[in-house]
Order: structure tokens, then C-alpha cells, then sequence
């Protein structure tokens, strides 16, 4: 296991503008508040959504998209620097009006109506590419 300590800098809640993009709105927050490391939660509600699993046999992500009005029931995520670049690794919970929820690593989704909690950590986080998993994983 790899860890640190972390110490919190700053908090923002933030209302998501609708018809964006999900995850570009916290990446947008990330960079007018320089934001390098952090940690967010978010709900609301989106018009669509591209969500990725990633096959661990195939170290790839297979996209599923969702063209319907789809609840944020959880959103969950980390801001640090990916490709030189703020990157809000997210994943959610969405639900249908049935009940029957999907999840996993939420690409896109056009926003509806979504509120986001942000903090900040001190210093930043980098991602780089680990050679076991083939994942973007925090150094």
C-alpha cells in the first residue's frame, strides 16, 4: 500500500451549470480556483451519460452510453494533475425511474442539475500510468 498524510486547504460547494459537461465542470472548478489536488462529492441529475468499465483481463476501458434522464444518486471523485492537465477521476451511481441503478467511472454526462462538495488538499497529486494495472494511478 502507498499513503500519505494529506492536510485540507480550502472547501467550495459549487452549483453545476446545466447542459455541461459533468466531469468538465469540476475540472473547471479545479482550474479557476488551481485546485491540484483534492476530493469531491456531487448529486444532482443528468440528461446522458458515458460510463466506463475497465476490463482488467484487457488493461482498457469499454464505454456504455446511456442516451436518458438519469439521477446522480452518488458521485464521488479526486482532482490531481493527469497528462500535465487537472483531471476529476470520477465515478457514480445513477439511477433510472424503474430504481435500477448503473455505475461505474462517469466519462461524460450532460448536466441537468448537479451540486458538488470540493476539498482541497494541501500540495498536489500526479497521476502516472502503473505498470500492473495499466492504470492512471496517484505516484
Amino acid at each position: 500500500m502507498h499513503y500519505r498524510e494529506v492536510e485540507t486547504k480550502r472547501e467550495f460547494v459549487a452549483r453545476l451549470e446545466p447542459g455541461a459537461d459533468w466531469r468538465e465542470e469540476i475540472e473547471t472548478l479545479a482550474d479557476e480556483e488551481e485546485v491540484d489536488a483534492g476530493f469531491f462529492y456531487a448529486l444532482g441529475a443528468v440528461q446522458d451519460a458515458e460510463l466506463w468499465f475497465y476490463d482488467q483481463r484487457e488493461k482498457e476501458y469499454e464505454a456504455v452510453t446511456f442516451e436518458e434522464p438519469l439521477e446522480v444518486a452518488a458521485c464521488v471523485g479526486n482532482v490531481a494533475w493527469l497528462d500535465a492537465e487537472r483531471f476529476a477521476h470520477t465515478h457514480a451511481v445513477l439511477s433510472r425511474p424503474s430504481g435500477q441503478a448503473i455505475a461505474g467511472h462517469l466519462h461524460a454526462g450532460t448536466v441537468f442539475a448537479g451540486e458538488c462538495y470540493l476539498r482541497e488538499f494541501e500540495g498536489e497529486l500526479v497521476r502516472e500510468i502503473d505498470g500492473t494495472t495499466g492504470l492512471d494511478l496517484w505516484l
